[in-house]
C-alpha cells in the first residue's frame, strides 16, 4: 500500500502582507503607510517618537521593516499621526480621497487644475513657493 506523501507546511504571511479588504493593493505595506502619514504630517522620526513616548530608533526600525509594532504601538502611532488605526493600516488612503474631493469644491482650485498639468516640477515649486510666501507674510493692500 503506497503512503501518501507528507504535505508541505503552509508558512504564515508575515503582518505587513496580509490581504486587506477593500484596499485593492492585495497586501498591507504597514512601514510604507507610517512614513507616508508621518511625512504628510510633517514629521520627523524624532518628533513621532516623541509623540509616542518611545526611542526614535524604534520609529526607524517599524519605519525599515526590522520591527513590528504591538496593538498598542499601533494605538499610540494612530494617535500621534492623527488618524484612526484602519486608517494608519490603509494608509491613510480613504482619507486622502476625501481631501481631494472636498479639494475639488473649491472653485479656485477646480479652475487651476487644468493648467497645473502643463508646468514641469521647477514651475510648480515656484508657485508653492510664492503660494507659501503669500500665506505666511501676507502683502498689504492699498
Amino acid at each position: 500500500m503506497d503512503e501518501e506523501p507528507e504535505p508541505e507546511p503552509v508558512m504564515a504571511l508575515p503582518t505587513a502582507m496580509l490581504p486587506m479588504p477593500g484596499t485593492g493593493h492585495g497586501h498591507l505595506n504597514l512601514a510604507t503607510s507610517i512614513r507616508s502619514l508621518r511625512l504628510r504630517n510633517g514629521l520627523s522620526q524624532r518628533q513621532l517618537a516623541g509623540r509616542m513616548s518611545v526611542p526614535r530608533t524604534y520609529v526607524s526600525k517599524i519605519e525599515n521593516e526590522k520591527a513590528t509594532p504591538t496593538l498598542s504601538s499601533l494605538e499610540r502611532l494612530a494617535r500621534a499621526l492623527e488618524v484612526t488605526v484602519p486608517d494608519l493600516l490603509s494608509g491613510g488612503e480613504r482619507n486622502r480621497q476625501e481631501e481631494v474631493m472636498e479639494l475639488m469644491k473649491d472653485q479656485f482650485i477646480a479652475e487651476l487644475l487644468p493648467f497645473v498639468s502643463q508646468l514641469n516640477g521647477m514651475q510648480m515649486s515656484s508657485i508653492l513657493t510664492q503660494v507659501r510666501d503669500l500665506t505666511v507674510r501676507p502683502r498689504r493692500t492699498a
